[in-house]
């Protein structure tokens, strides 16, 4: 029991990323490393939100957009534009955003559930809202970035 508060009252980290204008955060241990945009190789009848594939050391490496895999239009990248490699379920998955932002600590009790005016689709992805500073960052559930039927053809 006290192991589980010292949990929460030490919260966790989050990486923060932004998408345009807006702010998304991922558990900071879901990450392994954040490198700089590198072109994909596209894969044939791959999902629209998916550029390609990329080598990373040796491994194979599927690259979502994320932006338009949340509805938010495909990304023009760019050097500026970085790629975070992060676990989904057992699968390494890269992940394309405009650029990282902080990392940041929270508790469990600062992160708000996503407001009930969003529809399913956002709920699928947002798991909640935390707000720092004035600004209110969207914390993204990975498990349901690659639907699992395409999360096993990653």
């Amino acid at each position: 029991m006290n192991e589980a508060n010292q949990t929460v009252t030490g919260g966790k980290e989050l990486i923060s990323f932004r998408i345009g204008e807006q702010e998304f955060c991922v558990d900071i241990m879901a990450v392994r490393e954040i490198r700089g945009w590198t072109p994909a190789t596209p894969l044939p009848q791959s999902p629209s939100y998916v550029r390609g594939i990329i080598n990373l050391r040796g491994a194979v490496l599927p690259v979502v957009d994320l932006a338009a895999r949340l509805g938010l239009g495909a990304a023009d990248p760019s050097d500026r534009h970085v790629i975070i490699v992060a676990r989904i379920g057992e699968r390494w998955v890269g992940l394309l955003v405009d650029a990282v932002s902080d990392i940041l600590a929270a508790s469990e009790e600062a992160i708000q559930p996503a407001p009930d005016v969003a529809c399913d689709t956002v709920r699928k992805f947002v798991r909640g809202v935390l707000p720092v500073e004035g600004r209110m960052i969207s914390l993204i559930s990975l498990d349901h970035l690659l639907p699992e039927k395409e999360a096993e053809a990653a």
